[in-house]
């Protein structure tokens, strides 16, 4: 029976995937990820002597004369990238994927899929899965596609970047899951991407809840805003995290650990609701 739910989360997953090349607004994201490669590509003209960076050019103007060890000089390169694609990437994903739950609860198409030899949580499990897997294409697209540029031009190839997009993908996950869950209460997109944009905001304030907290006076202020920050994704602390990685810095393993944990708690958490109330529905 397990097996059996496996193969069918993992089949709806794929016929998103399949619909997703599809639908023209993710074929203009993946052509325009490429065209901002391509004129990264063009436009970077990077000489190396000796293991050193001697000069930097954008558009044949000159950048950077000073000498560096260039796995040194890459290191802002990779950390400012890193940055981009996860908040970037974020924002992209909530509007992408906005109209994602709410057309597969379209009246009509939502009654087709319950009739197939499928259970509704398997039907939603699949549709998040799918919509990951776009995320974690999307991001390692865009990290790896710069990181072989820059590999290629001076010789210092580094799976980091390909980490810290990773860690963007794993902040998509309980975005995507709030937006799902709004999708089954009210079937509308807008509402869909409110969530999402919402969360992701929220998400950034909880990531420095240690700060802000110092801001309120101690009272019923400071322990609601403590209690709501508690249990919402650290969106902010993880991007800084990915950050730390694709600049070669250091980041404490247990630290990350317990950051992409509470980040999968609060994705299958909410995703369980979004089951329960859609096992309650009539359609």
């Amino acid at each position: 029976m397990i097996g059996g739910s496996i193969r069918a989360v993992a089949a709806v997953a794929a016929d998103l995937l399949r619909e997703a090349l599809s639908r023209r607004w993710f074929v203009a994201i993946g052509a325009g990820i490429t065209l901002v490669l391509a004129t990264i590509a063009l436009a970077v003209r990077l000489e190396v002597v000796d293991g050193a960076l001697a000069a930097t050019r954008l558009f044949g103007a000159d950048l950077a004369g000073d000498v560096r060890a260039v796995d040194v000089a890459l290191r802002p390169v990779f950390a400012a990238a890193a940055w981009l694609v996860f908040h970037g990437g974020i924002c992209f994903g909530i509007l992408a994927c906005a109209d994602v739950a709410p057309s597969l609860l379209a009246p009509g198409r939502i009654e087709h899929l319950l009739s197939l030899p499928l259970r509704r949580w398997e039907l939603l499990a699949g549709t998040w899965l799918g919509v990951m897997g776009l995320a974690c294409v999307g991001a390692l697209y865009g990290a790896g596609g710069l990181a072989a540029i820059l590999g290629a031009k001076t010789g210092v190839w580094t799976a980091r970047p390909l980490a810290a997009a990773l860690l963007a993908a794993a902040g998509f996950a309980p975005i995507y899951a709030a937006m799902l869950a709004a999708a089954v209460l009210a079937r509308s997109a807008a509402l869909s991407a409110a969530v999402g944009g919402g969360l992701f905001v929220a998400g950034l304030v909880a990531g420095n809840r240690d700060v802000l907290l110092a801001l309120f006076d101690p009272g019923p202020s400071q322990a609601i805003f403590a209690a709501i920050t508690m249990v919402l994704p650290r969106l902010s602390a993880l991007a800084e995290a990915a950050h730390a990685i694709a600049g070669s810095e250091r980041v404490a393993p247990g630290a990350l650990a317990a950051l992409l944990g509470g980040h999968l708690a609060f994705a299958l958490a909410t995703l369980a609701l979004a089951i329960w109330r859609f096992e309650r529905k009539d359609y």
